[in-house]
């Protein structure tokens, strides 16, 4: 049964802490973190891997100078660490496919043990399609991390083959929005206004509500509901995952809530969406946390030994493949956990890049 070593870890244990408690599964590893942004949870995340020498750290992001600026960060702090940079845009399939390429051709870098896809974007003002015509959280959070793992599974495979079952992990960093949200099949790209949609494919209004949307029935794009089905998606890319690549090779895929952290993923708030985030934190909805705690959740699903394949029970289908807190959970809504979900999310993907895959 899958469940984690420590139970007294929390909202508010550090990752450099939950680093600490496994550094064997950290040690001579190579590591990849995608988000180069030095104020941001990646950095904690990268941060808690260097500190306890992995052989290989790979920061993946959008701006050199970003991930060049966290790296020298990173090497000022821990210096015997191997670190590399890897340019990646992940709203953009060329890009994506670019940095598999580059990734690939490393040949002193023969696998990978640990992928954490961190990177995102949030709350886009207006409704905006990629390059490849895919709205562009869907086409940031999902597809760009999705077929990025796809393009350089044979180095997943070939550390699966010495790893421990289990210990070959890729841990996609989503939010809360799997509590309360599905997908939106019926209108992937928001062109249709919200009360047109089926029942089970509305977003949840109460809460577009106390962000301070007005007219959410009769609006097609809310920028938080762009994001929310995109982290959805997070969670259903793992169980898709798990299906092809567990009982195979041992690798294993997981979601994390991070909780709530100031950072630049907000740099887009209007100011009245500031206001009301202001007013749902001095109700106590929710509290901030440090960008240590933010990454906690993803250390300890990408090396806690005790969780496994996530496992359908009576609280929920899929139990462990969503954790929040340190631990798993069973808040996830049952459509963000379904197995039949995750079949259809994998089947569009391959459809919106063109390539099927099998390993």
């Amino acid at each position: 049964m899958t469940a984690t070593t420590y139970p007294e870890f929390n909202a508010n244990t550090e990752s450099i802490d939950v680093a600490k408690a496994f550094s064997e599964r950290i040690r001579g590893k190579t590591i990849v973190v995608t988000g180069g942004n030095r104020n941001g949870i990646a950095f904690s995340t990268a941060q808690a891997f260097a500190s306890q020498s992995p052989a290989h750290l790979i920061i993946a992001g959008r701006t050199p100078s970003k991930i060049q600026e966290s790296i020298d960060a990173l090497k000022a702090e821990f210096p015997s660490v191997d670190y590399r940079a890897l340019q990646i845009n992940l709203s953009s399939q060329e890009s994506v496919r670019s940095a598999a390429a580059e990734f690939l051709s490393w040949s002193d870098v023969p696998t990978v043990d640990i992928l954490v896809n961190t990177a995102g974007i949030m709350c886009v003002p207006e409704r905006t399609l990629s390059d490849e015509g895919i709205e562009l959280h869907f086409a940031t959070n999902h597809i760009g991390h999705w077929l990025f793992a796809c393009l350089i599974m044979s180095k997943f495979i070939k550390a699966s083959e010495s790893n421990p079952i289990g210990a070959t992990r890729i841990v996609n960093v989503s939010s809360a929005s799997p509590m309360r949200d599905g997908m939106r099949w019926s209108d992937m790209n928001f062109e249709k206004p919200n009360k047109d949609l089926p029942k089970e494919e509305q977003p949840f209004y109460e809460w577009l509500k106390a962000w301070g949307y007005t007219d959410v029935e009769n609006k097609p794009y809310l920028p938080l509901d762009g994001y929310a089905r995109s982290k959805v998606a997070n969670v259903l890319f793992g169980i898709g995952a798990n299906k092809r690549l567990y009982s195979k090779y041992g690798i294993l895929t997981l979601a994390v809530h991070p909780g709530i952290i100031k950072t630049e993923l907000g740099r887009d708030f209007p100011a009245e969406r500031l206001a009301s985030v202001q007013a749902l934190h001095d109700k106590g909805v929710f509290f901030y946390r440090t960008l240590g705690a933010g990454a906690s959740t993803s250390l300890v699903a990408a090396v806690d030994p005790k969780i496994g394949l996530p496992e359908t029970n009576e609280k929920s289908e899929n139990h462990g493949a969503y954790l929040a807190d340190c631990q798993i959970s069973d808040a996830a809504h049952p459509r963000a956990v379904s197995s039949n979900e995750a079949e259809r999310l994998w089947k569009l993907s391959e459809e919106l890049v063109k390539q099927e895959f099998d390993w």
